[in-house]
């Protein structure tokens, strides 16, 4: 069994996928195989849609990956289509810079959008869901 602990923003978007502030244990069929690591461009996302839902997975430039409901919280842009640069992502409607870590936006703007647990082995990407 992998141990997740992550915090995670606590949304009404599939929650049961959410974890704030706790260690939450997934077993093998928790995860969902979604990409080759390799088909997500360093610095730049994909889009998985899940029930009618989108979730961005975005890779950083030290090949880290994240997962954020990818709907900026300001205004719903399409953080997919935003700028990865650190460990951030530029909506690219407004420019408001969301935590890929977290999914909390950086001050003096205020807001959050969904996180869910990922993680990858042997090349692959796996979602917690």
């Amino acid at each position: 069994m992998a141990v997740d602990r992550a915090a995670f923003a606590v949304d009404e978007f599939l929650p049961d996928l959410f974890v704030t502030c706790f260690v939450k244990v997934k077993t093998m069929s928790d995860w969902t195989k979604i990409v080759a690591l390799q088909d997500i461009p360093r610095l730049g996302s994909r889009v998985v849609r899940s029930a009618g839902k989108e979730i961005a997975l975005f890779r950083t430039e030290d090949d880290r990956v994240f997962a954020l409901h990818n709907s900026c919280p300001h205004k719903g842009g399409p953080l997919s289509q935003g700028i990865v640069y650190g460990d951030k992502v530029a909506c690219p409607l407004h420019n408001w810079r969301i935590s890929l870590v977290d999914g909390q936006a950086e001050e003096p703007d205020e807001g959050h959008t969904a996180c869910f647990a990922v993680k990858v082995e042997d090349g692959m990407v796996y979602l917690g869901i």
